[in-house]
């Protein structure tokens, strides 16, 4: 089975479950499937299909400090934050809980030393 890279894994998967995340959370608070899709600048369809659980496959589960974190980001997102920012905040903090690695073995193969993590 040919190993995924670490950059390919979170384009692939974390973004993607970051994003989704965030449009959940967006909705939530208030925002239409619109307004949330072009604060993500996305499609509406696609948070539609995050909403109906079509997009953005369940490999990894965020545990309850990124979810908190996350929602303090959709928080600054809406208050004029930058989008960017606050999704590389969000990744940065899903890899320093080794998110590459058990994304890795889930997808078939243990990493060695958890490399992917870069810790």
């Amino acid at each position: 089975m040919k190993e995924h890279m670490p950059q390919e894994i979170e384009v692939w998967y974390i973004l993607p479950a970051i994003r989704k995340e965030f449009a959940k959370l967006m909705i939530k608070k208030g925002l239409s499937q619109r307004k949330a899709a072009e604060k993500l600048g996305i499609t509406e369809s696609a948070v539609s299909q995050y909403l109906k659980k079509k997009r953005a496959k369940e490999v990894i589960a965020f545990d309850r400090e990124i979810k908190s974190e996350m929602g303090k980001s959709v928080t600054r997102v809406l208050e004029g934050g930058s989008l960017m920012k606050e999704m590389q905040k969000i990744c940065s903090l899903a890899k320093n809980k080794r998110i590459l690695c058990k994304i890795s073995k889930k997808l078939g193969y243990a990493p060695k030393e958890c490399r992917e993590c870069f810790v």
